[in-house]
């Protein structure tokens, strides 16, 4: 909800400040003892090497660390796309983290596992628990925020346009938000439109101007409020309970509603 990058910092990432909203869209993720450690992929295409998933990635960041992580078959079924900005793999890592240190009874405290999470991704963090919370720095200082949208009906459309994160930052420009975020999210949610903004749809719109339509489509059918999440490409309207319309979207062959 809101996103904005203030400043590139010196170590390469950008100080920015959102707020982490969770919905239950899940992946699905097992561990099993193994005699040799192997990753099995269901669900949807996972792009790029297998090494280089986030799951692994997790995996083995603890067994270099801790000698009594032993082999594993992990099964991971996909449901949250990729290059969406829902953070689906940023919650596959951290959940993988918090399986690994319980499985093998590894009793790693809360604050170190975040430091491991923060290795992996700036938002990682973040999926350890399932609050909501205002993210400043790099994404990994969380203030818990009394938030409860459970009154409300989400409607999330994915154009599986996959965005890279990494282009995503170059195309923007840091700035201070002209409004205060948590101030503005505590006023009612028809104000956020006016308010509460995604910087990333200023360049991301211009390149892919179907973004735009859609989130236009989502007012003209009755959202209260409408946004691009994190860096894209994923769109989604909060509506009254209940009343989520029938969307029709011209050219929506890839198209996803979630």
């Amino acid at each position: 909800l809101g996103l904005y990058v203030i400043s590139k910092r010196p170590d390469g990432f950008h100080n920015l400040e959102t707020l982490f909203y969770p919905l239950p869209l899940y992946d699905v993720l097992e561990i099993v003892a193994a005699k040799k450690t192997h990753l099995f992929p269901s669900g949807l295409d996972i792009h790029g090497e297998k090494s280089d998933n986030l799951v692994l990635r997790a995996y083995r960041l603890l067994q270099e660390k801790y000698p009594k992580v032993g082999d594993l078959e992990i099964y991971l079924h996909k449901a949250i796309p990729l290059g969406a900005g829902l953070g689906g793999g940023s919650a596959d890592a951290a959940k993988t983290l918090q399986l690994v240190n319980g499985f093998f009874k590894l009793n790693i405290p809360k604050e170190k596992l975040a430091e491991y999470a923060l290795e992996l991704g700036s938002d990682c963090p973040f999926f350890l628990q399932s609050d909501p919370c205002i993210a400043t720095g790099r994404g990994e200082i969380l203030e818990p925020f009394q938030l409860d949208l459970s009154g409300y009906s989400f409607l999330l459309i994915h154009p599986e346009i996959h965005v890279n994160t990494t282009r995503a930052y170059s195309m923007i420009k840091p700035a201070k938000p002209t409004h205060h975020l948590k101030k503005s999210i505590l006023q009612p949610i028809a104000e956020w439109k006016t308010t509460v903004h995604n910087i990333f749809e200023i360049s991301l719109f211009e390149a892919h101007p179907f973004l735009r339509q859609i989130k236009e489509k989502l007012y003209e059918t009755g959202a209260l409020y409408a946004s691009m999440t994190g860096s894209g490409s994923t769109l989604y309207g909060i509506f009254p309970k209940g009343a989520l319309p029938e969307l029709r979207l011209d050219g929506t062959s890839q198209t996803r509603i979630l």
